[in-house]
């Protein structure tokens, strides 16, 4: 995954009606070693990273790049959104395309915070590059990643099997700003 590019690069931190979408701070780099060690996190995504690696390699500011969101809740992280531009190691229909990922900590779970955060980062996307297609990837079996991305107004382009299971690919066609 690359960078996305051109981008005006942080904006200002994107308010929604609970959340706030800001850049990675230093103060962010214990979540994201949870978020990234987590086995319940990790459950569709192939499995936790060791946590201390993490420890050792991650930098002071992780995820620190154009169209990497820190989703705060009352001044404390509790997710990321990730909006990256897909590379020819993705799936044809997905290359050169904007690519939507997310990690959220488990307690956040089943608040609707995921969606809220996506669509804001969305809406930012629509604005910082009109026109672009997004992409989502996410196993089938991940029932809570299907209906967000049902939600969010993407559409099956293709299922594939892939790190042992089957894997859904949707796609969000470009909106319109009012």
């Amino acid at each position: 995954m690359a960078a996305l590019a051109p981008v005006a690069w942080p904006p200002p931190p994107i308010r929604t009606e609970r959340l706030v979408l800001r850049e990675p701070e230093a103060r962010d780099r214990p979540v994201f070693i949870e978020l990234l060690s987590s086995p319940d996190v990790h459950t569709y995504l192939g499995g936790p990273r060791p946590r201390d690696e993490l420890e050792r390699r991650l930098p002071e500011t992780p995820e620190q790049w154009p169209g990497s969101f820190v989703v705060d809740l009352d001044g404390a992280m509790i997710g990321h959104v990730l909006l990256r531009r897909a590379t020819e190691h993705s799936r044809p229909a997905a290359v050169g395309k904007a690519d939507l990922g997310y990690l959220f900590l488990p307690p956040s779970w089943g608040s609707g915070y995921a969606t809220e955060a996506c669509a804001a980062a969305l809406d930012w996307l629509d604005g910082a590059l009109p026109g672009e297609p997004v992409v989502l990837t996410t196993q089938s079996a991940n029932v809570g990643s299907m209906r967000l991305a049902a939600k969010l107004g993407f559409t099956e382009v293709e299922r594939f099997h892939a790190w042992d299971a089957e894997q859904w690919l949707g796609l969000r066609t470009p909106q319109t700003q009012h």
